[in-house]
């Protein structure tokens, strides 16, 4: 998964200047927060929890809790590792210029060490708190960030988002297997909505961020294919996500409130996605019509992060509320 910030740019003397005095000062704490990659850690926590609380049986208060800070933990250590490793590229795109490592502000040894301490104590106590198969479940995710998404995908083929988007579908499968000890089809069925979300949501964020990827070599669908094919790649997934998002109704482990959200919500995903394909294939790269091709996508992306918001968070409130099937 990608920092969702975006950096503003650093142009001439200013920026050479800024880089300099970043390079004089210690890092700070919030330096090595910002390694973690809170906001990707937010929603990773967040699915983590709601697979948790969907699974049946229960875990003591003090183990979930335990739970949800080693996948926020295993999380956090992923980001730490996967800037280590791309510091090179990041110091070269505009939206990842400002992180620590390219500023000069964290070493790319010392970021190394930090994912590193943070990988192994996330899997050990996750191991020795609440059982082997998170854990083993926690250590797969954090090893296909690195070795197969971060280190071999990223830059190689432009199904890098497809396929490495198994590491961030993860979280509520490790959740529901610290409560039960075991994966079913349900803790799948998150895995696959996540899963089928992330192209969409990430193609829509390349599409406005092309220029970044093309400039650090990171072959994204919008680099290698086109803007338009790349757009009706997202409108495919979108609508092939509609389906797995109402399968937790289907199997029973989601009530009819979840139901009306997911249908809702997928409709309006679709209809995203189809505006942005259609707008695309008029504007075909030309002036006000192109840009308002990239308005959609950042609608698209915008919207993307509320839907797996407002599917979690419905499906969450339905097994509190004892709503659910």
């Amino acid at each position: 998964m990608t920092d969702l910030s975006v950096d503003q740019s650093i142009n001439g003397s200013s920026g050479s200047d800024a880089g300099a005095r970043d390079a004089l000062r210690v890092a700070s704490w919030n330096d090595y927060v910002s390694l973690l990659k809170p906001r990707v850690m937010s929603l990773v926590v967040f699915t983590g929890f709601v697979g948790l609380m969907a699974a049946p049986g229960t875990l003591h208060p003090v183990l979930a809790a335990v739970a949800l800070l080693c996948i926020a933990v295993g999380a956090g250590a992923s980001g730490a590792l996967n800037m280590w490793f791309d510091a090179d590229i990041d110091a070269v795109m505009m939206r990842t210029r400002k992180r620590p490592i390219p500023r000069g502000v964290v070493a790319a040894d010392d970021a190394l060490i930090f994912g590193s301490l943070l990988s192994a104590a996330s899997i050990t106590i996750m191991w020795m708190a609440v059982g082997w198969v998170p854990a083993a479940l926690l250590a797969l995710t954090i090893g296909f960030y690195l070795f197969v998404y971060t280190m071999w995908l990223k830059r190689r083929t432009p199904h890098n988002i497809v396929i490495g988007g198994a590491a961030g579908a993860l979280p509520p499968v490790i959740g529901w297997a610290a409560v039960t000890g075991n994966v079913t089809i349900e803790p799948i069925v998150l895995f696959l909505i996540i899963f089928m979300w992330t192209p969409p949501h990430f193609w829509a964020l390349a599409l406005y961020r092309a220029g970044d990827y093309e400039k650090a070599g990171v072959p994204m669908l919008p680099v290698v294919l086109g803007k338009q094919a790349t757009r009706l790649q997202a409108l495919l997934y979108s609508v092939l996500l509609a389906p797995v998002a109402l399968a937790p109704y289907v199997l029973g482990f989601a009530g009819i409130a979840y139901a009306v959200v997911a249908g809702l919500c997928s409709i309006l995903f679709v209809a995203l996605a189809a505006q942005l394909w259609h707008l695309g294939r008029v504007a075909n790269g030309e002036g006000t019509a192109e840009k308002r091709a990239e308005h959609a996508a950042r609608r698209l992306f915008s919207f993307s992060l509320f839907y797996l918001f407002a599917l979690f968070l419905a499906l969450l409130v339905e097994h509190l509320a004892g709503w659910a099937a």
